[in-house]
């Protein structure tokens, strides 16, 4: 995103959160069992079990930071869903262009 003072520097503190997130393995397999279908924290902690429930917890916080997870309370549980759109962010500036030019080849041929 552009900053509000209409120069052509970009505001890297989104994507960093959002690469700094990516980086865990386990916050991947977290995010790919999101993508699925959503579920409680307590079913991610039980997906985890290798994993105490405050450092699952830790993670967590680390992928809502991102915004790459959105929880919300339903009764007593919170329900966690995945958030695609700072991976969009991603793939919108640093494979989007990669990925047309690769298509416009492929029509070339």
């Amino acid at each position: 995103m552009l900053p509000a003072d209409g120069s052509d520097q970009l505001d890297d503190s989104d994507d960093d959160r959002v690469f700094k997130a990516l980086a865990s393995a386990t916050r991947r397999r977290m995010l790919d069992a999101l993508r699925r279908s959503s579920m409680t924290t307590g079913a991610l902690c039980d997906l985890l079990p290798n994993l105490d429930r405050t450092t699952v917890l830790q993670h967590l916080r680390v992928l809502e930071r991102a915004e790459l997870v959105i929880g919300r309370k339903v009764g007593r549980e919170r329900v966690l869903t995945l958030a695609p759109l700072p991976i969009k962010r991603i793939y919108d500036r640093w494979i989007g262009e990669y990925a047309r030019a690769a298509v416009e080849l492929l029509e070339r041929l």
